[in-house]
């Protein structure tokens, strides 16, 4: 078996701007030795780039020169395990699409069930925003949307008034199903979220049942959220 042709074939097969670990390849675990050493000799060779310890990927070229895979591509193994969702991109990136801000970081945050450190890869750094609810593929927008009311204060390049005009709009056009789910998934998220949301849907005349009870009627919420934004931020002590 000569390892160094295998994975050279391999790296041919390989779709410019994916990215692969080590064990994507299609070795046994007695040459990884010689895996790497292969590895390391074709990214010498500039077939392939390093983006973080055994991971990497092929370069896309244009006109621009080369170009470094896709968000999605960097954190994949964040998102995606055995098939089955274990995250989600959120935090400035995701608010960005929402149009809540129109600020570009260099950070990806996910949202995971799993507590992380934060690390680099390439040019970006990487941070998990720790999610309390299970996490699947229909519920991702609507987490979306319940983290930026949590991260309200953190939102670049915008202010926590224009934040919530701009959720209200997100919200006001889900469906019944979907606005009740919101509430289901808000439950698991801290007091001040779902009492911004209460507000909200309060706001909307969208019915929240007994959701106020699940406040301190004793707690007050110091957001940085106006009146003349959001009528209803009194009755659910938004101050």
């Amino acid at each position: 078996m000569i390892i160094r042709d295998i994975v050279k074939r391999e790296i041919g097969c390989l779709p410019e701007g994916v990215v692969v670990s080590a064990s994507d390849f299609d070795v046994p675990r007695q040459y990884r030795a010689t895996l790497i050493k292969a590895l390391n000799q074709f990214e010498y060779a500039g077939e392939i780039k390093r983006i973080s310890k055994g991971r990497y990927y092929k370069p896309r070229k244009s006109i621009f020169g080369e170009l470094f895979p896709s968000e999605k591509e960097i954190v994949k193994d964040f998102l995606e395990k055995d098939g089955n969702t274990i995250g989600y991109i959120t935090g400035t990136r995701a608010f960005a699409s929402l149009a809540l801000t129109t600020q570009v970081s260099s950070v990806i945050m996910v949202g995971t069930n799993v507590s992380r450190r934060p690390l680099s890869r390439g040019q970006y750094k990487i941070t998990f925003l720790l999610q309390p609810n299970r996490i699947n593929n229909k519920d991702i927008p609507l987490l979306i949307l319940l983290d930026a009311l949590r991260l309200i204060k953190e939102i670049p390049g915008t202010t926590p008034d224009e934040t919530i005009k701009q959720i209200i709009i997100w919200i006001k056009e889900l469906s019944d199903t979907d606005k009740t789910r919101l509430l289901r998934l808000c439950r698991a998220y801290k007091p001040y979220v779902r009492a911004q949301l209460g507000a909200i849907f309060d706001y909307l005349g969208f019915p929240t049942y007994d959701y106020i009870e699940t406040l301190n009627p004793l707690s007050r919420y110091k957001l940085g959220i106006s009146s003349t934004v959001l009528p209803t931020t009194k009755n659910w002590n938004i101050v």
